[in-house]
């Protein structure tokens, strides 16, 4: 499988299951796209923004909510197997995206693979291990968080940074190997805690001075 982003911005996302898994999925999605989730009874669980839809669809009958909704993607997360199949079917029918809960690593073409994410505007970091170990996603994720604390604020740091370079009319090479010296910097990543400001004075430190112009 190939890795891409996709952009749910007003786009329908419908979850079939209303358990923990289709909780689950709910909050990730609903915090993008509008969400509605199918099923004749909801754990208690949070559901993010998502709207509820009690009901319980027959593996003859759910072709009939997704034309009616017109979902970019369709969740399946039922422990019905030919409940999910079906879904998956009248989905892929209707060039919809589909996500199964019920794949454990045996994706189907047209499948797709919702990773373990950490998001810190505008960085995202995924990990997926294809549904084979959803523990170790976790754990990976977590030490993401760790790891990377930070990331938003130092891309929006040489993102800028970029940008001041370009403007003094400092060539392309030194620009890049400018970036780069700062984004490996433990001191300017330390140097976030203390905010902004801090940071892009150790960040012009650690560039120094680049040829033909004084930082």
């Amino acid at each position: 499988m190939i890795p891409l982003m996709h952009d749910f911005e007003g786009e329908t996302v419908l979850v079939v299951g209303g358990g923990a898994v289709g909780a689950r999925k709910a909050r990730r999605f609903a915090a993008e796209a509008t969400v509605v989730v199918l099923s004749p009874a909801f754990a208690d669980r949070d559901f993010g923004d998502a709207r509820l839809v009690r009901a319980a669809p027959t593996p003859d009958g759910v072709a009939d909510w997704i034309e009616r909704l017109d979902p970019a993607l369709v969740v399946a997360a039922t422990d019905d197997s030919a409940l999910n199949e079906a879904a998956a079917s009248a989905a892929r029918d209707r060039g919809a995206l589909v996500n199964r809960a019920d794949d454990h690593g045996k994706q189907d073409v047209g499948h797709v693979v919702v990773p373990a994410t950490v998001r810190d505007d505008p960085v995202t970091l995924a990990v997926a291990t294809g549904g084979n170990a959803p523990a170790l996603s976790k754990h990976l994720r977590e030490r993401f968080e760790d790891e990377f604390e930070h990331a938003g604020a130092m891309a929006d740091l040489v993102g800028d940074l970029r940008e001041d370079l370009r403007d003094r009319g400092v060539s392309p090479g030194d620009r890049r190997a400018a970036v780069r010296s700062v984004v490996s910097s433990r001191e300017v990543w330390k140097a976030l805690d203390s905010g902004r400001s801090k940071a892009e004075q150790v960040a012009t430190d650690v560039i120094g001075d680049l040829p033909g112009d004084q930082l």
